[in-house]
């Protein structure tokens, strides 16, 4: 059976990727989305409240939808709509009881988020997760691959069910809905993801990895090498190819995968082929398209999403990340290319208007491709640098090349320092010797590529501090917290209780 289902999918990507461009403007297609968006919730008490019904009576109905609906955040949204789809209401922000709830603590939030996952909103995470593979369309591969096996490693498919709806992590409420065809490729099999304890589930996986054929895999990248170096200690190989010769493709996800670039070579016999994704809890946002746009995202602009883009500057946001009054928002056809932007949108699970976020700049404005940059609430500025987590991630990235080690984890925070500034970094990493040439190259590196870094470090940022610390560090004070697992990143950027939380591990746990 397998092997039949691999023949029509080749085929059926292959036809794919010879389909030509859809002649539809970008803004055509989210005009559309949204006018459908709207006409779905019309009667529900959001679409009723602020009256979906006139907004579509309206030749320009965008702009009335955008003049009226007001911007949320996930505070506002919970506490004035959401909450009453928790308690079993139905046709509160989209038609129907919602059934299932991911829940989402980001990087920053102390309690679990509940995002509303609909069936219209599964309907569109599965056609979009088609969209995935296309990029394989342009690669010379052998039929065979498309009969291997897929590991996918996310949240357990057990959700927590209180009589009202179930709860758990986006890729368990997706796993568990997957296709029927698709069971004959899927790992590690319904039995093991079902598993609620990660060190549980990471045994399994390594148990029966010699098993298992596969040919893909899919999983936030710290994770994915955590499984890599447990496979290849387990059984005592040189990398994780001498256990899946087969293994071609990485879809990575949730966070930049430069950052483990030096790690990943060590631990395979030839390069991966990486496909990059943008889905999170509120939905599937873009993916690759082409395998040479390096990490380049291309958005889904017709599968129920709409979106606006607020250019993230001291306009539109104040120092802590939060929307100023009134900012600045732009469709698609009005966006820049190098500009960084937080991201509105409005969805098919009832999100309207909603911040997610995330910040992104579009590499090619024409082909609405992007590539993500940080969090709204994930940067330094604290007088005036301007340094995103893009950055960061190319510093460490070359810091690590250049020195020939690996830094798989790091984090960074914004201290006084002599009546001014400073940067303090936590980098992960085995050579604890080179603490200052890694301080030398990152502050070098960044000087390069931020200009307000550059200038900042002659005046007001006097200092940037580095500690190394080992892998094992990070994941304890994950651990601690509870976030041990496939869906959980640690963050690139640490303040307020978060910050608090972590000074006070290092101070009991390290010397």
């Amino acid at each position: 059976m397998a092997a039949i289902l691999g023949s029509i999918l080749k085929k059926a990507i292959e036809l794919r990727g010879k389909l030509p461009t859809n002649r539809k403007t970008a803004l055509r297609q989210q005009l559309n989305t949204l006018k459908k968006l709207l006409k779905k919730a019309e009667f529900t008490a959001f679409g009723e409240h602020y009256k979906f019904s006139q907004h579509l009576k309206e030749r320009a109905f965008h702009n009335s939808f955008r003049r009226e609906v007001p911007m949320h955040d996930y505070n506002s949204m919970f506490k004035n709509w959401w909450y009453r789809c928790l308690n079993g209401e139905p046709f509160v922000c989209w038609p129907n009881h919602v059934k299932y709830f991911a829940l989402s603590s980001g990087t920053s939030e102390s309690a679990s988020k509940h995002i509303p996952v609909t069936k219209d909103m599964l309907k569109a995470i599965r056609k979009a997760s088609a969209r995935q593979v296309i990029p394989l369309s342009h690669m010379d591969l052998p039929k065979e691959f498309f009969q291997k096996g897929v590991l996918m490693i996310g949240g357990s498919t057990h959700l927590n069910f209180n009589g009202t709806y179930y709860e758990g992590d986006l890729s368990g409420i997706t796993t568990g809905n997957i296709p029927f065809w698709f069971q004959f490729f899927y790992k590690p099999g319904p039995k093991i993801s079902r598993h609620k304890d990660w060190n549980s589930k990471l045994n399994d996986i390594i148990q029966n990895a010699d098993k298992w054929d596969i040919g893909a895999i899919c999983g936030v990248p710290a994770w994915i090498q955590i499984i890599f170096e447990r496979i290849v200690e387990h059984y005592q190989v040189k990398t994780i190819h001498d256990i899946w010769p087969n293994l071609r493709v990485y879809m990575s996800g949730g966070v930049s995968y430069t950052p483990y670039l030096q790690s990943f070579e060590k631990l395979t016999a030839y390069p991966l082929v990486i496909i990059d994704t943008y889905l999170a809890s509120e939905g599937f946002m873009a993916c690759q398209n082409r395998p040479d746009s390096n990490g380049s995202m291309k958005m889904i602009l017709d599968n129920g999403i709409f979106f606006e883009f607020i250019p993230f500057n001291d306009e539109n946001f104040d120092a802590d990340g939060n929307l100023t009054t009134n900012p600045k928002t732009l469709l698609i056809n009005e966006v820049e290319e190098g500009v960084e932007y937080a991201t509105l949108i409005s969805t098919c699970a009832g999100a309207w208007r909603y911040l997610i976020g995330d910040t992104i700049k579009f590499t090619n404005a024409e082909e609405s491709e992007i590539i993500i940059t940080g969090r709204t609430k994930h940067f330094l500025s604290m007088c005036g640098e301007h340094l995103s987590v893009d950055n960061m991630n190319k510093a460490i990235m070359l810091t690590a090349k250049e020195l020939n080690i690996e830094i798989n984890e790091y984090t960074v925070c914004g201290i006084p320092y002599n009546g001014l500034f400073a940067h303090q970094w936590y980098v992960a990493s085995d050579d604890a010797d080179l603490q200052e040439k890694i301080k030398h190259k990152i502050d070098e590196h960044l000087k390069i590529l931020n200009d307000d870094y550059r200038v900042e470090r002659g005046h007001a940022l006097k200092e940037l501090f580095v500690k190394v610390l080992p892998d094992s560090v990070f994941f304890r004070f994950m651990e601690e917290r509870g976030k041990l697992g496939s869906q959980h990143k640690f963050p690139r950027v640490l303040k307020g209780k978060m910050l608090e939380d972590w000074q006070n591990f290092l101070l009991k746990h390290t010397n």
